[in-house]
């Protein structure tokens, strides 16, 4: 596994930065420097030092912290947006390219429908009917990725049906749930592993975005793009307060850019 990664510049600095920020979240579960929500008139705007290495918003409150417990919130909504998205899209798009047909027709056009809409504006959609939140932002965001996993998975595996081994399997009697998810669904692990890591990163900008408009986690507790939406309107007086919960998300966002792109080239050393 170390030499794999030796060899592999992108997954190695891609695990190297998910790993330590999987560390801080990990770590903020169990404690952080300050209690998020302790409000302190003598530290507004305090300046990052000793005592507040990221300093302290316009409450008084300390941004590592808040951070801590921000990257923490966005983690988990990620995490269960590819769930959700990744398991339903497999489902979908291992029936629709095993199977084809009407059934292929009919899931598909579906499909084509929502994936015509971008994943944020169509959480958007979603989101104004279920509510605001972090349940109703990560059922929204996780419908929203349905159809592009449901795309990749469909072509996979219709590729994978018509290879002599699937046609070996038929003839030996193997269950159409044998065949699709023994003997298809393992050889397209590199490519879903990788698709994966992009919908981790594209789900980050979209948790992010919505708690910038208000939309995704809710006060009291911290979001990192909650955060930066309060921070624009002190970017003069304070900037550390948008710095850091910035750079986190970039962070976040090129670790996970960087997983994807060194498993694809894994998987193209592989083939």
């Amino acid at each position: 596994m170390i030499k794999k990664l030796r060899q592999n510049p992108d997954l190695l600095f891609g695990t190297i930065f998910t790993g330590i920020l999987l560390l801080i979240v990990l770590v903020g579960l169990i404690h952080t420097p300050y209690p998020t929500t302790q409000m302190s008139a003598a530290d507004k705007f305090a300046a990052p030092g000793l005592m507040h290495i990221f300093g302290c918003d316009q409450y008084g409150r300390d941004i590592f912290s808040r951070v801590m417990e921000g990257l923490g919130s966005t983690f988990v909504i990620a995490l269960f947006t590819v769930l959700i998205g990744s398991v339903s899209g497999v489902l979908i798009g291992s029936l629709c390219g095993y199977f084809g047909g009407l059934l292929d027709d009919a899931l598909m056009r579906v499909n084509d429908v929502l994936f015509s809409f971008p994943s944020i504006l169509l959480a958007l959609v979603i989101v104004s009917l279920l509510g605001t939140g972090s349940v109703n932002v990560t059922l929204a965001l996780g419908i929203a990725f349905v159809p592009s996993f449901a795309r990749i998975v469909r072509s996979e595996v219709k590729k994978q049906a018509a290879l002599d081994y699937v046609q070996s399997a038929r003839l030996m009697g193997a269950s159409h749930f044998r065949i699709i998810f023994v003997h298809i669904l393992p050889n397209i692990l590199p490519v879903l592993a990788s698709s994966v890591m992009i919908g981790f990163n594209n789900a980050v900008l979209a948790e992010a975005g919505l708690s910038y408009l208000g939309i995704g986690v809710q006060p009291p507790r911290a979001s990192l793009g909650r955060m930066l939406s309060e921070a624009q309107s002190f970017l003069f007086t304070a900037p550390w307060y948008a710095i850091f919960p910035g750079l986190t998300i970039v962070l976040l966002v090129l670790g996970f850019a960087l997983l994807a792109e060194g498993m694809t080239e894994g998987g193209r050393d592989a083939s």
